[in-house]
């Protein structure tokens, strides 16, 4: 399985799910929530990282849900 990371990113419709490298969005949400909860859940199943992005296209957050390249030390 190819674990793609899910962007949440700015969309003329609201907010759209899409994964990296991919030109369409796989989903579009009227908010940023709706749109963090659908690409979290898509995060989940393919154990891959949620990237969010502000509404100027900067990164605001991450989430991980798999396999960390770098895990805490402890």
């Amino acid at each position: 399985m190819t674990r793609k990371n899910q962007h949440v990113v700015p969309h003329p419709d609201g907010w759209a799910v899409r994964g990296a490298g991919n030109q369409r969005a796989t989903s579009v949400h009227q908010t940023q929530q709706e749109a963090i909860d659908a690409g979290r859940g898509i995060a989940r199943n393919q154990q891959s990282e949620l990237v969010i992005h502000r509404p100027n296209g900067q990164i605001r957050d991450k989430d991980s849900h798999g396999h960390d390249p770098n895990p805490p030390k402890g």
